[in-house]
């Protein structure tokens, strides 16, 4: 006999449980909890690179998605929408937090989309051959985490969270092209910054971005 095909996961359906929600049923509210919190803590964790305000984060996400149930129209996704209200908290965090001032959240970025001359060193070889997948995660974890937070959140959001540029767009307040130009400069700082890492290493890395 040949092996089974595995059954597919059944897709989560939200609405039930945001309608259920918003009747004033906490067990559902709770359910929607469960299933998003994992991915809220990583996305404030990776935009404000600091586990006790992504904690917090977290606790005032849900709070306030609770608290302005009503107030969601199911336009977008509930996951969008929590998402947005993440995002808000973490910039606040980061406006709040003095010492990470290296750009202003605030800075006009260019709109267009432009093309960054780099000297970038090809990576050839794989570093699978010398480094474990959680060396990897590490190490690119740890460069995200150096990016401006005007970068980082749309990488985040964008190539991590694999939301659209428009909803990306939406949720910080930027247009398309804006959101398009911060995408390209976080991707070349990561493969700038991870290049010089592995070349100090007296590695190669594969086109990991």
């Amino acid at each position: 006999m040949g092996t089974p095909t595995p059954k597919p996961e059944p897709v989560f359906n939200e609405t039930p449980l945001v309608l259920q929600a918003r009747s004033g049923d906490l067990a559902a509210f709770s359910k929607l909890v469960e299933k998003y919190e994992g991915k809220i803590f990583r996305l404030a964790r990776h935009i404000t690179n600091n586990q006790e305000d992504a904690e917090d984060i977290l606790q005032e996400t849900f709070l306030k998605a609770y608290e302005h149930l009503d107030a969601f129209q199911g336009n977008s996704k509930f996951y969008t929408w929590i998402v947005r209200i993440a995002v808000n908290e973490s910039l606040m965090k980061l406006r709040k937090r003095k010492s990470d001032r290296s750009v202003s959240l605030d800075e006009q970025i260019d709109t267009g989309e432009d093309v960054i001359a780099r000297e970038i060193a090809v990576w050839e070889d794989n570093p699978e051959d010398r480094y474990s997948q959680q060396e990897l995660r590490e190490i690119l974890d740890e460069a995200i985490a150096s990016l401006p937070p005007i970068f980082r959140s749309v990488f985040v959001l964008r190539d991590i969270e694999e939301l659209s540029s428009e909803e990306t767009a939406q949720m910080l307040d930027l247009t398309v092209p804006a959101v398009k130009s911060r995408l390209l400069r976080a991707r070349l700082k990561l493969r700038e910054k991870l290049t010089r890492f592995f070349k100090r290493k007296g590695d190669d890395i594969f086109d990991y971005l």
